[in-house]
């Protein structure tokens, strides 16, 4: 599990900086990756990466402004280009359908996969299979906003071969039922329970990724205990009025949210253009003076996931 940056900036590109795109890539989990907003220029951003538009297999929108969606157009159809005959959902807010719907519409345009457009309404589940759900709720902004945690279910531990052997099973049949959660009655009675000869389980990761927002008590509640939380950082603290008045965060907003969460990794994104190079490295560093373990993202940036040790859940 991995999470690229194709766009860090915000409301408009920058020579350093593209608009917000992220991708989780989840090739290993389940041989796609999931993207969360499409800015302008996003699939020219895909072209210099290894990301692959037609391994898309979910699109979460966060909220319907420019600079978050106007990629979506030439991004879906490239899709279809590229191999991508799967089909594709995408959620977001209401409106999404619209904007999609009439871009395909006017543009006379054809994509070679089912695509399902699913408008949030409600908070709290959004979607969810045996592996991974993912759940949302609504931010602080000047229009709908939305914030997605994702949670990768917690998977059984492994099989202890070394201590099957050593009560005489040979390896076959018999292992699968034991994985399976089965009991195992040997020839002479003896009963290999599986609780004792599996490992202890391991636990699933959880990556929380914002919209723009202002901070607030959703922002909180869906990074909870995540183990990377991905957050808007538009403006420095010297800017906090300006963040305000324009329902953006503040580097310090970032990292207290982080802190009062109990998140693990932070990083952050969708840096105004007002900062480039080494400027941007004032939000860096006000967010670590609160929250250690932070990183601010650019483009092409990316962070693995690493998995937690067996049995830390």
């Amino acid at each position: 599990m991995e999470l690229y940056f194709l766009g860090t900036g915000a409301g408009m590109p920058s020579k350093r900086r593209n608009v917000t795109s992220i991708v989780l890539n989840l090739l290993a989990e389940r041989g796609t990756c999931w993207m969360f907003d499409c800015g302008e220029g996003t699939q020219h951003q895909a072209l210099k990466s290894p990301v692959k538009i037609g391994k898309l297999e979910k699109l979460f929108i966060t909220h319907l402004h420019g600079d978050h969606i106007y990629g979506l157009p030439g991004a879906l159809t490239s899709r279809s280009y590229q191999g991508g005959d799967t089909p594709l959902s995408m959620y977001g807010p209401k409106g999404l359908r619209a904007f999609v719907e009439t871009s395909l519409l006017v543009s006379d345009a054809h994509l070679a996969y089912p695509l399902e457009i699913v408008e949030l309404e409600e908070e709290g589940l959004v979607w969810e299979d045996d592996a991974f759900r993912v759940t949302a709720m609504r931010l602080e902004h000047r229009v709908e906003c939305w914030g997605y945690r994702i949670e990768e279910k917690d998977m059984p531990g492994k099989l202890l071969t070394d201590k099957l052997r050593e009560l005489g099973l040979p390896s076959g049949p018999l292992y699968g039922r034991l994985k399976s959660g089965q009991d195992v009655t040997l020839p002479d009675g003896t009963v290999v329970r599986s609780a004792d000869v599996i490992g202890p389980p391991i636990a699933g990761r959880t990556v929380v990724i914002l919209g723009d927002t202002r901070y607030c008590d959703g922002a909180r509640e869906l990074a909870r205990g995540a183990d990377v939380l991905v957050h808007e950082a538009t403006f420095a603290q010297n800017r906090q009025e300006l963040a305000l008045a324009y329902d953006h965060s503040t580097s310090v907003d970032a990292a207290r949210v982080a802190g009062e969460a109990g998140a693990g990794t932070l990083i952050l994104t969708h840096i105004s253009s007002r900062y480039q190079e080494e400027e941007a490295d004032v939000l860096l560093h006000e967010a670590q003076e609160l929250h250690a373990d932070t990183h601010l993202a650019h483009d092409h940036f990316s962070y693995t996931i690493a998995r937690k040790p067996a049995g830390a859940l």
